[in-house]
């Protein structure tokens, strides 16, 4: 029999043969150009190539002494891998659906399964991980334990980093060094393809949300106008009078600094707005968490608002029917609608939670924030929810000023503005309150903000004012550095 060593030699060249494995100059999802490309779909093609894969992935787990009770596919290249794993080791299979269905069971995880078994993943190619980080989440949810993933190609830009980060092994039947070395020593390409993608995965390590550790040029994939465009021009492209009204504050002050003024008294609250104010193009408040609320504050808060210049966002994150939301705004002990210019908005109870909001305010300029990813580490927005956010968004541009991202990628209109919570000059995170930070720069360059929130550099600073302007300087030098920097290629 021959080894386990000549088998996969074998079917790494078979994959090249078939073009799976592809050399030259591809586009990515990402964003960037990508001297090699694997896509494994083929395969389904080849029953001989896809059976030994199969084989070799069992053989492989069986000499790594993994064990489970469920094997689970992720879709769609590694569901047929998957399926012959489990027929040939008699082991059962889950299989996860890219969406739940609308119609039947509408489940997301589809199989026989008891809470508690043990699984492992199949993928086909790991790069950010970020498909098997969306997997484990949703095998979490319904009650499976998730500590290992096979993968079949280890693309080795990050993959294995990210999910041991979250707790799951990475067991890679091969990577893109082996299969170069592979098939260098088969003649099948020479040695400046060797040297080109070495360099290539070198310098493009990726986060699981698909950002860069270093920034990398982008292709049309990223629309380059929102990203390049001042904020001038951009203002009068904004539907939402809110969202023109701040794009023209930001210009005046030279800030993109929001400041989450999350205190409990009103003094304090004052204070920051006075300290911060000048500073800042939007003052960010938790109103609900004011232990001495008093109309006073209000009028106190809008008062410092003109006298600064700078605009009022109350981060409340509507996430209720239409008829209760509007009531929450515009009603009880703080009428938020009566004074907050921006508020923030969970899509999640569908369009109708922005109806309902738009409909307490017919005579009032006012906007709000879509809340479609968070900076908290194990937040469960899935890239399904965030692009259907993003359709909720185009059906009210009258309403929505903005969105509150992580990912330069989410937001391309240009009259829109992305609001990015988590950064900080130390870029440490808050250990059990799970809060994940970005430094100024890679906040606005990498992840593509406008508009940077910072909530305790800020507030808990001996000097409120002198950290709220060394933000705003760093901040602004960022968003210039950008619009001059970024080109299309």
């Amino acid at each position: 029999m021959a080894s386990f060593e000549n088998k996969l030699k074998d079917v790494i060249i078979k994959l090249h043969e078939i073009e799976a494995l592809k050399f030259g100059m591809f586009k990515m999802k990402v964003g960037i150009e990508s001297p090699v490309y694997v896509d494994l779909r083929s395969v389904i093609s080849y029953p001989e190539i896809l059976e030994n894969i199969a084989d070799l992935m069992w053989e492989f787990a069986a000499l790594r002494n993994i064990e489970c009770d469920q094997l689970c596919g992720v879709p769609y290249a590694a569901l047929p891998i998957a399926a012959l794993m489990s027929s040939r080791s008699k082991i059962p299979m889950v299989m996860r659906r890219k969406e739940a269905k609308k119609y039947g069971t509408k489940k997301l995880i589809e199989g026989k399964f008891n809470p508690g078994d043990n699984c492992v993943i199949v993928e086909d190619v790991v790069t950010s991980g970020s498909s098997v980080l969306e997997t484990v989440v949703d095998l979490h949810s319904e009650g499976l334990n998730v500590t290992s993933v096979l993968v079949v190609v280890d693309r080795e830009q990050g993959g294995s980093h990210n999910l041991s980060e979250k707790g799951v092994a990475m067991n890679s039947l091969c990577t893109l060094s082996k299969i170069l070395q592979v098939l260098k020593e088969a003649g099948q390409i020479n040695q400046d393809v060797v040297d080109s993608v070495r360099k290539y995965i070198a310098a493009s390590q990726i986060h699981p949300d698909g950002t860069f550790l270093t920034p990398q040029p982008r292709t049309e994939n990223v629309n380059p106008s929102r990203l390049t465009l001042p904020f001038t021009a951009r203002a009068d492209q904004a539907v939402n009078p809110v969202a023109a009204k701040l794009l023209k504050v930001m210009v005046s002050k030279q800030s993109n600094l929001c400041v989450a003024a999350d205190v409990t008294s009103a003094s304090r609250l004052i204070s920051l707005a006075e300290s911060a104010g000048p500073y800042v193009c939007l003052f960010k408040t938790h109103i609900d968490i004011v232990e001495d609320f008093s109309p006073q504050l209000i009028q106190d808060l809008l008062a410092a608002a003109q006298k600064h210049n700078f605009l009022l966002m109350e981060d409340r994150k509507f996430a209720d029917i239409g008829h209760t939301v509007s009531l929450q705004y515009s009603q009880g002990i703080h009428k938020i609608s009566s004074w907050a210019d921006l508020v923030t908005v969970h899509p999640i109870p569908g369009e109708g939670v922005i109806t309902g909001l738009k409909s307490a305010v017919t005579n009032l300029h006012r906007g709000c924030f879509l809340v479609v990813e968070m900076s908290s580490a194990g937040n469960l927005a899935s890239p399904n929810y965030v692009a259907s956010s993003m359709e909720i968004s185009k059906k009210h541009p009258d309403f929505v000023a903005g969105i509150v991202c992580q990912t330069s990628g989410t937001v391309q209109n240009p009259g829109l503005l992305q609001l990015t919570p988590g950064v900080s000059l130390d870029c440490q995170n808050d250990g059990h309150l799970g809060q994940q930070y970005n430094s100024p720069e890679d906040i606005v360059m990498s992840r593509g903000a406008d508009i940077a929130v910072v909530g305790r550099g800020i507030i808990q600073a001996t000097d409120p004012a002198q950290a709220a302007q060394e933000y705003r300087a760093k901040l602004w030098a960022a968003y210039e550095k950008r619009v001059s920097s970024v080109k299309n290629v």
